[in-house]
C-alpha cells in the first residue's frame, strides 16, 4: 500500500516525520481524510485532534490550529502549537480546563472572553486526546473459565 509522507512542524520543532497510511485532521469546516495520491490542498486548520494511521494503528495528537499543504506523496501541517498524546499530562490539561472555564465566566472584556474560550477549546481537546490514550491502552477484561 502506498504511503504519504507527514511533517508536523510548529515554530519551536519539527514534531513529527513519517510515511503513513492515511491521517484525519481538523479542517475549520471540519475533519479532513487525507490518503496517499491526494489532490493538492492548501488549507486552515481549526484546533482539533489529528489521527494518524501507520501500519494499521492509531495515534493521536493534538494541533491548535496552523495550515496544511498537501500534495501526492508529502503533506506538511505547519501547527501552531501540537502535542503527541503521549506528551499530555492529563491533571494538567484538566486543571488548564478549570482555569479556562474560570476566566470565561469571569469576564465581560469581549478579547479577554475570546481568549479564554479558545484556551478552553485548546484544553478539552487536550484532554480527549489523552483519554484516546488512556482508552487505547487500557486491557480488555479476561474471561473466566466457566
Amino acid at each position: 500500500m502506498p504511503k504519504i509522507r507527514l511533517e508536523i512542524v510548529t515554530a519551536d520543532r519539527l514534531i513529527y516525520s513519517e510515511d503513513v497510511d492515511s491521517f484525519i485532521a481538523p479542517g475549520i469546516s471540519g475533519e479532513l481524510g487525507i490518503l496517499p495520491e491526494h489532490a493538492n490542498l492548501v488549507t486552515i486548520l481549526d484546533t482539533g485532534v489529528l489521527t494518524i494511521v501507520k501500519d494499521g494503528e492509531e495515534d493521536y495528537m493534538a494541533i491548535a490550529g496552523g495550515y496544511m499543504e498537501v500534495q501526492p506523496t508529502h503533506a506538511v501541517i505547519l501547527a501552531d502549537a501540537a502535542e503527541r498524546d503521549s506528551d499530555i499530562d492529563l491533571d494538567r490539561a484538566e486543571a488548564a480546563r478549570a482555569r479556562a472555564e474560570e476566566a470565561a465566566k469571569n469576564t465581560t472584556n469581549i478579547d479577554s472572553q475570546l481568549a479564554a474560550e479558545a484556551a478552553l477549546k485548546r484544553s478539552l481537546v487536550r484532554i480527549k486526546v489523552a483519554k484516546r490514550r488512556t482508552n487505547r491502552t487500557r486491557k480488555p477484561p479476561t474471561q473466566s473459565a466457566g
